[in-house]
């Protein structure tokens, strides 16, 4: 049976056991094990696959690295910096179309503080008495909270796909950050530009209740800067950055009479079912390997007709459509991208942008739903300015690729 097949069996059969509500990482697990059934089902092999990805240094640093994420948006939630952001946000904007734009933006860079379901009551709150329809709003907080996936160190995605890649992160962020600038210009230009709205008065507060504002933004803001800088300018990988950032943003916190109980922190970041989903990532991975899945793919994909570009691309949409899940992409394209060209930055990117495209396009990305029920919007009309803006990234990215490749 070709490979390619057992592929489609074992994407079919994730996609079915989310739709059941299995959990991503046994989903993935299971999709794995659909492969070691069809291939080679050696019992051995498991035990063979567990001991490859418990051994491996990638593994622990990404817990590391998402344990750390956890631990940090606890320390800005509990200290009440996150609320504050927020506030100093709305008072710095100029205009409610900024602050429309930017409050998702900004939230979207904390990827675990509570989804589209956090930033969408901001959202409506902002065009309060605006003639905006329900479906441009529920476009404006989709588009705009997605805006960071190729730029923030902390969001789950680009710390799974650099630690499977074996690329650093800063690495990736350098070469992409770009797209979070295009993303935002293009979300202006579709989705606000066209938008009338009533002059606004700003609520007066006082001097004081301001400078606690901004301080709570300078504390929400700054360790994400902090950790960038230990990944660009040191080199550190993901999880000692955000172990260090972590640790010294809870001193901070302490030192500004902001404390958070360190057992909350360190203890309440604890959650097991990221840690399960990480260890089944894995297994899968390392299954795809031990079972001769991952050389019969590389076969394929090398000596196939097709630009080994364009599979890649075509590979990561569709199943970043099909699961709406960051990490449904990056686990099964990602181990491929790796052992087709180890280091290849413009395929690594190839891989991540159009798996994060197909997630922009699905209904099966969480997000999207959240905000559809919230402002009980129209699927395709709320969808359609999103696809626009998509469609506009996909090819200035592609175009970016063929007239400047990565060195």
């Amino acid at each position: 049976m070709s490979v390619f097949v057992i592929i489609a069996v074992a994407i079919i059969a994730l996609v079915v056991m989310l739709r059941f509500k299995v959990p991503l990482g046994p989903a993935i697990l299971g999709s794995g094990l659909i492969l070691w059934v069809f291939t080679n089902p050696a019992p051995h092999l498991i035990w063979d696959a567990a001991v490859q990805m418990v051994t491996q240094s990638r593994t622990w640093d990404l817990l590391a690295a998402l344990y750390f994420v956890v631990c940090l948006e606890i320390e800005l939630r509990k200290s009440g910096c996150l609320a504050g952001m927020v506030e100093y946000l709305k008072q710095l904007t100029p205009n409610k179309k900024i602050s429309l734009a930017v409050m998702p933006a900004f939230l979207g860079l904390l990827p675990s503080i509570g989804g589209a379901r956090f930033s969408a009551p901001i959202v409506e709150k902002v065009a309060q008495g605006e003639t905006i329809s329900e479906n441009r709003l529920a476009a404006i907080n989709f588009w705009f909270r997605h805006i960071f996936e190729f730029s923030s160190p902390i969001v789950p995605g680009m710390i799974l796909a650099c630690a499977i890649a074996q690329v650093p992160v800063g690495t990736v962020i350098m070469h992409l950050a770009w797209l979070t600038a295009a993303a935002f210009i293009l979300g202006w230009l579709v989705l606000l530009a066209g938008v009338k709205l009533k002059p606004e008065a700003r609520p007066e507060i006082s001097k004081q209740e301001l400078s606690k504002e901004r301080h709570d933004f300078a504390l929400s803001f700054s360790p994400i800067i902090f950790a960038l800088i230990l990944m660009l300018a040191f080199g550190l990988n993901a999880g000692v950055a955000m172990g260090i950032t972590s640790v010294i943003t809870l001193a901070v916190l302490y030192i500004c009479k902001r404390p958070v109980p360190v057992t909350e922190v360190f203890i309440g970041a604890i959650e097991k079912r990221l840690f399960r989903d990480v260890f089944c990532i894995f297994l899968f991975i390392a299954l795809l390997d031990v079972t001769g899945v991952m050389p019969q793919i590389v076969k394929a994909v090398t000596g196939a007709p097709l630009s080994t570009y364009w599979i890649i691309a075509i590979l990561s949409f569709i199943v970043g459509v099909l699961t709406g899940l960051s990490q449904g992409h990056v686990a099964i394209v990602m181990p491929i991208v790796a052992a087709i060209a180890p280091g290849n930055l413009d395929l690594l990117s190839i891989a991540l942008v159009c798996g994060v495209g197909g997630q922009m396009l699905t209904p099966t990305h969480m997000c999207l739903i959240i905000t559809l029920n919230y402002f009980k919007a129209d699927f395709f009309k709320t969808l359609w300015p999103c696809f626009i803006c998509q469609t506009a990234l996909f090819i200035l990215f592609g175009l970016s690729v063929w007239l400047f490749p990565a060195a």
